[in-house]
């Protein structure tokens, strides 16, 4: 994983050398890039960019077409966070959910619909959705690991790693490996599914170019967006739980 790689500054020693299918780098310096995930990855942005520019330059008090959708996928998510986080504490962590979703559900969806293999680009490398490449789940999950983290350190100071020892010390060393496990669930699960509904579907396309992959693409796209629900929910309630109180119910 280059991207695990390079985040020791000093490069005193590799974190991770898993590479997934051939890669077209860009290479600044030292540092090497997977070129085509943040093609895709800038091509998702601006298609949500776009989106939320159209749903929001001529507001209506009726809202109908663009505006209608931006308004349900915005209940959706606002209902998704308060579900997580509670009444109280979903506001300042409805964007970073909603964008987490959001990323996630439109990359993989541009993975299923969008012919990315048809665009020849150097090395012999391929297209893909972003979510495709391990490098950006793992990214998705690190910076969910880091928004926990911060959400209990803000409400409770150094207190939050009362949570540790809690409610005996001797769970201290489940408690710290299940700070690497989370990060490793959420990437793995997202990276896996993506790519598994890709080769299989590319896979049928190949032995049996029409009828038989129509079927299993439409199941992509549900899984897909379940994937994307999954992450987020996950997110959410891991930050809930860095910020509950003890005894307090969700």
């Amino acid at each position: 994983m280059t991207m695990l790689a390079g985040l020791s500054v000093l490069n005193l020693f590799p974190l991770a050398a898993l590479e997934v299918g051939q890669q077209w780098y860009w290479e600044i310096g030292n540092l090497k890039l997977h070129g085509q995930t943040f093609a895709t990855s800038w091509f998702v942005i601006l298609l949500l960019v776009i989106a939320s520019l159209a749903a929001t330059r001529n507001v209506q008090r009726v809202p109908s077409g663009i505006q209608n959708l931006m308004e349900y996928v915005l209940e959706f998510l606002r209902d998704l966070a308060r579900n997580q986080l509670g009444e109280k504490e979903y506001r300042p962590w409805l964007p970073f959910i909603g964008t987490l979703f959001l990323f996630i559900f439109v990359s993989n969806w541009s993975g299923a619909l969008l012919p990315w293999k048809l665009i020849h680009i150097p090395d012999g490398a391929e297209l893909a959705a972003p979510t495709n490449d391990i490098n950006t789940t793992v990214a998705l999950a690190l910076l969910t690991s880091l928004a926990y983290f911060y959400a209990g350190l803000r409400k409770k100071g150094l207190g939050y790693f009362a949570n540790y020892v809690q409610p005996i010390p001797v769970l201290l060393p489940i408690k710290i490996l299940e700070d690497f496990t989370k990060p490793l669930s959420l990437s793995f699960r997202l990276f896996g599914n993506i790519l598994a509904d890709e080769l299989v579907v590319a896979v049928l396309v190949l032995l049996v170019p029409l009828l038989v992959p129509l079927p299993l693409m439409a199941l992509g796209l549900f899984t897909s967006a379940i994937q994307a629900l999954v992450f987020a929910t996950l997110a959410g309630a891991y930050i809930h739980e860095a910020i509950e109180s003890e005894g307090e119910e969700h």
